[in-house]
């Protein structure tokens, strides 16, 4: 992913028409106000997250530290690392799931996303 002073690399997972989920790469612009009026920290693993599971709300998800192996449907794969925003928006249907690896921990920041708003989310056209 290309990275510039203007945006930041992405990965969105969304939903199929069928329930299952994918993801596309793309950007998010800086320096965009977002509509966003909470957010929490987390270096702990819930039991639910430990299987397939969709996003509890739409958020932003900013990895701190660790290497996030995510997986989707269909059996695709992708990486998060610091520096990639992942955009969860798969809230129904079968959802994800993820590994960590090269390492122990997932230090990340939640920030939900108001019902409704803009994701800024530019997909990658490539």
């Amino acid at each position: 992913m290309e990275d510039s002073s203007e945006f930041v690399s992405a990965v969105r997972l969304t939903n199929n028409p069928d329930g299952t989920c994918t993801f596309e790469k793309g950007r998010i612009p800086t320096l965009k106000p977002m509509n966003t009026t909470t957010f929490w920290i987390s270096n702990t693993v819930e039991e639910w997250e430990k299987v397939t599971h969709p996003a509890p709300r739409r958020q932003y998800v900013v990895t701190l530290k660790g290497n996030i192996k995510f997986r989707v449907s269909d059996g695709s794969t992708f990486l998060i690392e610091p520096g990639i925003i992942l955009l969860a928006e798969d809230i129904k249907g079968e959802g994800h799931s993820w590994d960590i690896i090269g390492g122990e921990k997932w230090e990340r920041l939640y920030i939900p996303i108001a019902d409704h708003a803009e994701d800024y989310f530019i997909a990658d056209t490539r």
